[in-house]
Parts: C-alpha cells; structure tokens; sequence
C-alpha cells in the first residue's frame, strides 16, 4: 500500500476525545482502564489512521497566509464534490450542479434543518432503529415523536427493512416526515438496489419527505457498493434531501464542514431558508480548502486502500467472535467501520448484565461503547479504525479476561 494503516498514532493530548474524554463523560464515554492498560479506543467514530497528506498540505498552503477574512465558496469547492460524487457514487454532473449542493454545519445539523423545514414540534418522524445516537438526540431536543421501524435480521443473519411494519407505522401516525440511513449506522447495511426502489416506493405513496444520511457513503467493505438513495428513481430524486461529508471518510470531524444534495427546487429553497435563519451555518474556510484537498486523485487511492485495511479487520473481527466468543452474534457489516454486537446470549448464560460486559471490557482498557444508546438492549458498538495489531491487541484481551475468563 502506498499509504501507512500499520503504524500507532498517538492521540493523546491532541484534541481526541476517543482517548482524553475516557472517564470524563459518565453515561457516554467508556471508564478509565485499571492501571497496567493502555486505552483502545473503540467507541467515538472516528479513525485512528493519519488522514491523506493533501488534507493538511492544503490546510497549510491556505494557512500561510495571514488574512481569514469573509469568503464564499469557490468553484473548485463545488467542482471537487461533484467529480467525487460522480466517481465514486454514479452521479450524473449534468444533474448535480452547484445550486444543488449547499453547506452544513455538520449531517446531524442538516438533518435537523430538513425536518424543521417541513415538520413542527411534535410531529411523528419515522427512523429505523437500531438508531444513531445523533438521531435520537436531534429529534428529542427539537420535540419531535419518534416512531422506530425495527430492522430484522432474515435467515442469513443480514439486516433488513420490515417494509410491511414502516408502511403501517406511516399510517397510524400519519407520517410526512422521515430519516434514512445510508449506509446504516451501526448495523452497516449497505442497502441493494431493490430495498432502496421498495423504501421509496412507500415513502412515495405516503407523501414523506426523505432526510437521508449518506455520510458513510464511502466507507464500503468488502466489494459492496453504494448506491445513493436520489438514484433509484426520479421520484426519488424530487423527495430526497441527501447529505454528505469528507468527515467519516478522511477523520476530518474536528474541521466541522458537511454538506447536502439537493435536486428539487422547492424543498432546496425551504432548507435554505431555514438554514438561514440561525445565521451560524456557515462554512469555515479551512474546512473548504480540507474538502478540497481530501477529494484530490490521491484521496481517491487513500480511501480505496482504507476500505481495504477496513474490510481485513471487520473479516478478522467477525471470524474472532464466531470461533471464539460463543454467545455473540454479529452480522458482518457491509459498510462503516464500526460492529454492532449482540451479547443477549452470552450474557443470560453467565447470568450477566450488558453493562458487566461493558465494565469488563473498559476495566482492560478495551474502550467499546454503550450500545443500549442505538437501541440494542443488549449490545455493545465497537470500532475497527484502528491499525489490525490494536483490533487483534483488543479482541485477546476481551479473550481472556471477559468473554472467556
């Protein structure tokens, strides 16, 4: 490989709550390790490779010089993500034009711009759980109803729609309003063709407007592909606010710089104007030129060997915990970075509580997170952005002193 998913990358002291918020953030972030343990991190998602060089050459090119006065977006801006768009997801740049793509102050901040575009306080909004935590708290603090449409594992252990139960909870409740995830976060589905034509088809049938978070569109493991939730039909197009960010795909979080797809006029003029209205959401200037920088040809070649690197430690992971953590059930993520692991069996077995597992996992430094917060009673989330050496480091010792002790 051209770029380095091998070496160890200190973190501590460098604005990375995944190592200084342990022990800091009780309810949210994992507990300190006994003394004698290191930290894994293996719970906030993000990454813990060094990002493509030509991020922090373009920060730093910017950087040189002294003036950060008011600014608009560039035509490189605009010009970057449509040619990314249409490499790596199919777009067609005759439709994507710059009056489509609009910034956010984050996927979380543009889901919420979008359902308060057309939704008010106290509406049902419809999310398939598990669910992101981000999901959860957005719609709580803006007094939204959130009505889950479970996700069920069919034979073949895969996750999967339960379209019959999304189309009766959109009629008892009256839906008009709903988020997507795509892929899905943190079952790392990533959706065929078919499942996205039938999910619209509903959404369509009930007048719902679709919010639908794609920012780990480029996360894909293993040969999977994704296809953008716009792309299935026309009508699917004219419904769909779609956002994206470089910032699960290049560790770029700390920059803050997302942004949306937007083809129909009418519901790109609504969040526009909503976006507006805040007077906050507004881009950074080193976050554009970061943008930028990450959507260069090398940034296409770094996120295919990362997708690599990614695809040998979820295979690795899945195989550990199948022949080795009897009790645990996993289904292999197809996209992300990140496992969600079911412990219902194993714990009832040794007669323990999902957080006993938790503690022990924390106690030997294993920083795995919390998944009752996604909505897995019994889960726990864990991530594998790590060079293979910590994720096989991680899974010993959760070998020895908590699943096989």
């Amino acid at each position: 490989m051209k770029y380095d998913f091998t070496s160890i990358m200190s973190r501590s002291g460098h604005d990375a709550i995944a190592i200084d918020g342990l022990g800091s953030m009780p309810g949210f972030a994992p507990e300190l390790p006994m003394d004698g343990f290191d930290p894994i991190p293996m719970w906030v998602a993000d990454m813990n490779f060094p990002t493509v060089p030509t991020i922090p050459e373009a920060i730093i090119a910017r950087a040189s010089h002294p003036a950060f006065g008011y600014f608009s977006p560039t035509p490189e801006y605009y010009n970057s993500i449509i040619q990314w768009q249409a490499s790596r997801n199919g777009c067609d740049p005759a439709l994507l034009t710059p009056e489509c793509i609009g910034y956010e102050n984050g996927v979380i901040g543009g889901v919420v711009t979008a359902l308060t575009s057309f939704a008010n306080p106290g509406d049902p909004i419809l999310v398939h759980s598990p669910t992101y935590i981000g999901f959860t708290g957005a719609l709580q603090n803006n007094g939204f109803k959130i009505v889950h449409s479970p996700l069920v594992k069919d034979k073949e252990n895969i996750w999967r729609m339960d379209f019959e139960d999304m189309e009766n909870k959109i009629r008892k409740y009256n839906i008009h309003a709903v988020i997507f995830c795509s892929p899905h976060n943190p079952c790392g589905r990533v959706w065929e063709r078919w499942e996205l034509e039938k999910a619209m088809e509903i959404y369509k049938k009930y007048d719902c407007v679709v919010v639908s978070d794609e920012i780990w569109s480029d996360i894909l493991l293993n040969g999977h592909k994704h296809i953008p939730t716009q792309s299935v039909s026309e009508d699917a197009r004219n419904r769909t606010v779609a956002l994206y960010a470089p910032s699960k795909t290049f560790n770029l979080a700390g920059l803050v710089g997302s942004y949306h797809i937007i083809y129909n006029k009418y519901l790109r003029d609504r969040c526009d104007a909503k976006s507006s209205k805040c007077h906050y959401n507004d881009m950074n200037v080193l976050s554009m030129h970061a943008l930028i920088g990450a959507y260069k040809p090398e940034g296409h070649q770094w996120v295919d060997e990362l997708c690599e690197t990614l695809s040998g430690n979820i295979n690795y992971a899945c195989d550990y915990i199948h022949d080795h953590f009897k009790g645990l059930r996993v289904s292999k993520p197809e996209g992300t970075y990140m496992l969600f692991v079911d412990c219902e069996e194993w714990c009832k077995t040794h007669h323990k509580t999902i957080e006993d597992v938790e503690k022990a996992c924390w106690n030997v430094g294993v920083a795995i997170q919390d998944g009752k917060m996604f909505h897995g009673d019994y889960a726990i989330r864990m991530n594998l952005a790590l060079p293979l050496s910590l994720v096989k480091e991680a899974f010993s010792r959760m070998d020895r002193w908590v699943f096989n002790r």
